[in-house]
């Protein structure tokens, strides 16, 4: 059967629809990916933002358009919040978060997945390229932040067990995977529910132990889940310098409105200590402008601490009012103009910082994992990851394969959002244009033995 399966949002919602994929794959369907036609349709949906609800409906009529007779599926923190929303646009099937990984087995038993008669049909959705998987290890959040909405569409928290973790990593290794990102909705949790108060750093320790992965990375992690002495297993290369721990705020009077579990001061201290102890760290955060009751002065001290902290990059949210939060009832809801004006200037200072950061390296060999390339006349422009989370870009003749390498890398020049760099003996000298997307060490490269 031939199924189209797609998410919005956050990293959590790709590793889940990832993993559907892999599944439905190893029994002989199809996955098709935009402008192949299917058969069936599942989006992974997301509510964190008024935005991104719409984007979820408007996702859904375009596969309707796309894909006539198809039936379109809808799961995800939407279908779990506004099922009548989805049902509204004419969905064959509204499914939950609670049922979400037992979606196959809910479609086989409802005779909605035509038997293929093979097994194993080798394809995957395009989201992981076979370069990076998103791998939950956790669900849920017991945080009672003000303003979010996610632990209501995904409940408590609850983790995965680890041994069923580390077989998945093997799988993806004979899948070709070369990295892996752990994700959850509040990640460094992952054991306090079996009993395991660092639960996420034996988990860590033991992939790298009991597998070959190449290269392993942590998704978000809330600040006050983390001690100094947690920064001590990246002294495994193979677990990648780059930490993305939300701030939201960097006043502390706003900090305390939204519930977060942390001040300035502590979270100024946590990343000191991580600079410290990892060598050539990325540390990116989130930021939302536009809370309530955030006074001018409040957004000044936020600016003021994000600029001094020196993020590497910034993730940027305009306060989005959620039914059933406690910021929704809120009085001195900051208006629409306002948290705009705030937004662009929180993400002119991104730019500034992510540019800040780039140079630093300028100069320097790192390492590569290509996840892909786009053909212009007989080049090839490569896109992909350093450890550090810096996006390069190079140059090939086009009958050089890099999809899926680990190679040196040379960086050499910022452009907006990224590096251009060169492999030693193997990248094309010419200009890179802008990108269209918005450790240290020597490896060998492509072609040495």
């Amino acid at each position: 059967m031939r199924i189209r399966l797609d998410s919005i949002g956050c990293r959590l919602n790709i590793g889940e629809i990832e993993a559907m994929a892999r599944t439905l794959a190893a029994t002989g369907h199809s996955i098709v990916s935009q402008g192949e036609q299917a058969e069936l349709c599942i989006l992974n949906t997301c509510t964190v933002t008024a935005i991104a609800s719409k984007k979820s409906r408007q996702f859904i009529r375009q596969l309707r358009r796309q894909n006539p007779g198809a039936r379109v599926v809808a799961t995800g923190c939407l279908a779990e919040l506004e099922p009548d929303s989805l049902d509204a646009l004419g969905v064959d099937l509204v499914v939950g978060n609670d049922a979400k990984d037992d979606l196959p087995e809910l479609l086989s038993d409802q005779g909605w997945l035509t038997d293929t008669g093979t097994t194993a049909h080798d394809h995957t959705p395009d989201h992981g390229s076979r370069t990076r998987a998103f791998l939950k290890i956790q669900d849920g959040c017991d945080n009672k932040c003000t303003f979010c909405v996610v632990t209501i569409a995904r409940g408590s928290g609850r983790s995965r067990p680890s041994d069923e973790i580390v077989a998945e990593v093997r799988n993806l290794l004979t899948l070709d995977y070369r990295e892996v990102v752990l994700s959850g909705v509040h990640l460094g949790s992952y054991g306090h529910d079996l009993g395991q108060p660092r639960g996420l750093e034996e988990l860590a320790r033991r992939i790298l132990a009991e597998t070959e992965l190449q290269r392993l990375r942590l998704s978000s992690l809330e600040p006050w889940d983390l001690a100094p002495a947690f920064f001590e297993v990246f002294a495994d290369p193979r677990l990648l310098p780059h930490f993305h721990l939300p701030l939201q705020s960097g006043c502390d009077a706003t900090l305390a409105r939204m519930a977060r579990r942390t001040t300035v001061h502590g979270f100024a201290d946590l990343i000191e200590a991580a600079r410290r102890k990892i060598e050539d760290v990325s540390i990116s955060t989130d930021i939302m402008a536009g809370f309530p009751s955030e006074t001018d002065e409040e957004f000044e001290a936020s600016i003021a601490t994000v600029e001094a902290l020196a993020f590497s990059r910034l993730h940027i949210f305009r306060y989005s009012r959620r039914n059933g939060t406690r910021a929704a009832a809120m009085p001195d809801q900051v208006s629409g103009p306002v948290a705009e004006e705030r937004s662009r200037r929180l993400h002119k200072l991104s730019q500034r910082l992510a540019s800040d950061f780039h140079r630093r390296f300028l100069g320097r060999r790192f390492h590569v994992l290509w996840e892909g390339a786009e053909t212009h006349g007989d080049v090839l422009r490569w896109s992909g990851l350093t450890g550090n989370y810096i996006r390069v870009l190079t140059e090939t003749d086009a009958d050089v394969d890099l999809s899926n390498e680990i190679t040196n890398i040379d960086l050499e020049t910022c452009v907006p959002g990224a590096v251009l760099g060169s492999i030693p003996g193997v990248s094309r000298p010419g200009v890179v244009e802008s990108p269209q997307r918005g450790g240290s060490g020597e490896l060998p490269v492509v072609g040495d033995s």
